[in-house]
């Protein structure tokens, strides 16, 4: 009998501690999410939004999958009505912003007009793709068939094919703007099953790594410049996590049976790999991922978190990477404030020639870039434990 009551004791335990760390999980997620829908108001003042939540940004579209990934995989249903109603909000005041935008072509809501970059459109699309799946709105899909005719027809790009901006230099790749282009591709080829869209998204995987890769660190860098072919200083944080982002969306998205399927595998592998060399012994990376004397950064450690805890529960890389997203999400939940506030968060961040650029940019407490990204990594968190 003593024999038996202390195998039940050793199962027990570890059983309680799961759903110990499930729960503690779970109690994250829905502290960042609330935090989010309390400080969406859905109010203007001189025609400006007060809240960030509701503006046309490229975060707010990571946000937003963020918020849909929590309500399907938890069964939260108030997390995606909030993301149908911010849609609804944005579209239904577009005919006013409109006019204002004809009049001023800087108003607040100008991004959703104008589409002359990949930050107008391509995240916020993603998303609000993700909400047609539900909402099934006709002006919706045609603002979807807007963004993929400006992608594939429009945006500025090299020779190659590669997407680029014209600014501040003509002609060159941020890192950034494979997320900004490829989850709204993938989305659409899967929607649409038309395969342009699939073929688009993976010639930029495979050329943004040509252009971009260090093989000398495993790392990429935050840019190549055409004018003199040549890449930038910084190996910076968040663009990886973008980097690494884009093709976790990619799989996500592209058909079991795609050709090209394992070589993605073996690229996001080799990335995943990569920066893991960089992690901090306290599980986050720092704001330049090879320079150890940069701060320590919460978005990009996110990020990472989820590319790896994803990049494991679909069994696109070995189980015991694992620990690389249980440390790294560790010490995230050490930012997470009791009101769901995220702390040492880099703010918006340009390109520039100078490596002090990327160490003196400001972290501040929950800037919007961590939100989205911390919300897919705790869903994957749960899936990992």
């Amino acid at each position: 009998m003593k024999r038996y009551a202390l195998a039940l004791l050793v199962f027990t335990i570890p059983v309680l501690r799961t759903h110990a760390q499930a729960d503690s999980i779970r109690a994250v997620i829905y502290r960042v999410a609330d935090n989010i829908i309390a400080n969406t108001n859905y109010k203007f003042v001189n025609d400006k939004a007060q809240s960030r939540y509701n503006k046309w940004e490229y975060a707010n579209g990571v946000m937003m999958i963020g918020m849909q990934k929590v309500a399907k995989d938890l069964g939260k249903k108030e997390y995606a009505d909030y993301v149908y109603k911010n849609y609804d909000f944005v579209f239904k005041n577009a005919p006013h912003y409109k006019e204002l935008y004809a009049r001023d072509p800087h108003t607040e809501f100008a991004p959703f007009f104008r589409m002359n970059a990949l930050d107008d459109c391509g995240a916020m699309a993603a998303a609000l793709a993700d909400a047609n799946e539900h909402e099934k709105n006709p002006q919706y899909r045609e603002y979807l068939d807007r963004v993929g005719d400006y992608i594939l027809h429009r945006q500025s790009r090299l020779d190659d094919g590669t997407l680029c901006r014209t600014f501040p230099r003509k002609m060159t790749i941020w890192a950034d703007d494979l997320y900004m282009s490829v989850p709204f591709l993938a989305r659409m080829g899967r929607v649409t099953r038309d395969n342009k869209y699939f073929d688009d998204a993976i010639k930029q995987v495979l050329n943004f790594t040509k252009h971009l890769y260090d093989p000398a660190t495993g790392l990429y860098f935050h840019c190549w410049f055409s004018d003199v072919e040549l890449n930038g200083v910084a190996h910076w944080l968040r663009c990886n996590g973008w980097l690494a982002m884009a093709q976790v969306e990619l799989l996500n998205n592209l058909p079991a049976n795609h050709p090209q399927r394992n070589q993605l595998i073996q690229l996001l592998t080799r990335q995943l790999v990569g920066m893991a060399r960089y992690q901090d012994q306290g599980g986050l990376w720092h704001q330049v991922m090879d320079r150890p004397d940069s701060y320590l950064e919460t978005s990009g450690t996110a990020m990472f978190v989820y590319a790896v805890a994803r990049a494991v529960n679909e069994k696109w890389i070995p189980s015991t990477y694992r620990s690389i997203a249980i440390e790294g999400w560790k010490q995230l939940t050490q930012k997470v404030r009791p009101d769901g506030g995220v702390e040492d968060v880099c703010i918006g961040t340009g390109i520039a020639d100078n490596i002090s650029f990327y160490y003196n940019r400001p972290k501040v407490l929950n800037d919007f870039h961590v939100s989205g990204a911390i919300l897919l990594a705790g869903t994957e968190m749960l899936r990992l434990k």
